[in-house]
């Protein structure tokens, strides 16, 4: 029997620096040429939890008290937590060790259904605001925040993780389908800024900065 092998649906015309076998992913950690920033990541491999049940208030993720309004979420120890609704919870594993799957039936495993970036770096929300007409610097929400709603007209899940210039980014999940037409979306966009590809290095790093 074959061993298992995961695919991500995000393709960058790039070449790899340095790349880990993980959980049969293939992960890039680093790319040629990065530059400074901005940059646009492939975290398809991370794990994504949708969590959905009428008691969602009792119910602690990993440890982690799960916001009580809806778009408000909690980075924890490399855990991000959005309360989506009344019911639902998104959990994204953005840093550390891999997780195990939590035996409760109320959790859904979505990582290898939906497609799952982070765009970082000071011309973040400019790069944003040519995809999308929402806030993702709204000053009046403390970060990180979630927005759920259209991104280059594809209904994603939005949270904007970091406003502060230097740390600026945000994580964005859909369905895998469009994978191929939202990278090159943002990439589009992010032309004039100077965006390029980067390894889950760059997000392991941002993430311990916050």
């Amino acid at each position: 029997m074959k061993d298992i092998k995961r695919y991500s649906p995000v393709e960058f015309k790039v070449t790899p620096l340095k790349t880990e076998n993980r959980d049969h992913w293939d992960v890039v950690m680093e790319y040629h040429n990065e530059g400074d920033g901005p940059w646009l990541v492939d975290l398809c491999h991370r794990t994504r939890l949708d969590l959905q049940t009428g008691n969602l208030d009792a119910k602690k993720p990993f440890g982690i008290t799960i916001p009580a309004t809806p778009g408000q979420s909690v980075l924890e120890k490399g855990m991000l937590v959005n309360r989506m609704n009344g019911i639902q919870s998104s959990i994204y594993h953005l840093a550390g060790d891999a997780i195990d799957m939590p035996k409760e039936t109320e959790y859904t495993d979505v990582t290898e259904s939906t497609v799952f970036l982070a765009i970082m770096g000071e011309a973040v929300f400019a790069i944003c605001e040519k995809l999308s007409a929402l806030d993702f610097m709204d000053k009046n929400r403390e970060t990180p925040f979630l927005y759920q709603g259209p991104f280059s007209h594809v209904p994603c899940q939005i949270v904007t993780l970091s406003r502060d210039k230097e740390k600026s980014g945000v994580v964005l999940t859909c369905s895998r389908g469009y994978a191929k037409d939202m990278v090159d979306a943002i990439l589009h966009a992010g032309e004039e800024f100077g965006l390029k590809p980067a390894g889950e290095k760059r997000v392991i790093d941002w993430i311990s900065s916050l």
